[in-house]
């Protein structure tokens, strides 16, 4: 971990890494089964993208319907398991009872990858999405300028230049050519 992680107070269980403060790094911190996983910091180009995407969202039906595109929320997978995904799609309905006691598992997550993540991280991640309940998932690769559009935990979509990334069927509203993603 790095240097900053050992001068804190690091929790041990869900439980205390939900009331933890983390550090003011920059870095993404995240939970799974009894460890901490810290992932990179957003650069601009990052940042500018997830506004885009964010925007993107206000022209749908379902941001009509109070849903909305929401960056970095906490998403409690299973019992061991606290992800933040980039963004990550709820519902009018599931921000609505928010209060209630299960947890919503967003339809549909985006994730920026960037050139430090793990490949090995990325995936057990993107199986874990899917075996909680997410339908939809878009890894978004900023150097590369391809999109990987996962329908299910075996059915990718790659996309890069004039190629649409669509959010159908969660948002059949929701698409955009990829070339706009990085322009």
């Amino acid at each position: 971990m790095q240097d900053s992680f050992q001068r804190i107070n690091i929790p041990t269980n869900l439980e205390e890494f939900l009331t933890w403060e983390a550090p003011v790094d920059g870095y993404k911190y995240e939970w799974n089964d009894g460890s901490i996983i810290q992932f990179g910091k957003t650069n601009k180009k990052h940042l500018r993208l997830i506004r885009l995407l964010i925007q993107k969202i206000y022209a749908t039906s379902a941001f009509q319907e109070g849903g909305a595109l929401i960056a970095e929320q906490d998403v409690l997978l299973t019992g061991i398991q606290l992800r933040r995904p980039d963004l990550a799609f709820f519902s009018g309905a599931q921000i609505d009872n928010s209060g209630d006691a299960a947890e919503p598992i967003p339809a549909f997550v985006i994730e920026v990858i960037s050139p430090n993540d793990d490949a090995e991280k990325v995936e057990s991640k993107r199986l874990e999405y899917f075996r909680a309940g997410v339908q939809l998932i878009w890894h978004i690769y900023l150097e590369a300028q391809i999109v990987y559009v996962y329908s299910g935990a075996k059915t990718v979509h790659i996309a890069m230049e004039n190629d649409v990334c669509s959010a159908a069927p969660v948002l059949p509203d929701f698409a955009i050519e990829v070339k706009q993603l990085f322009s």
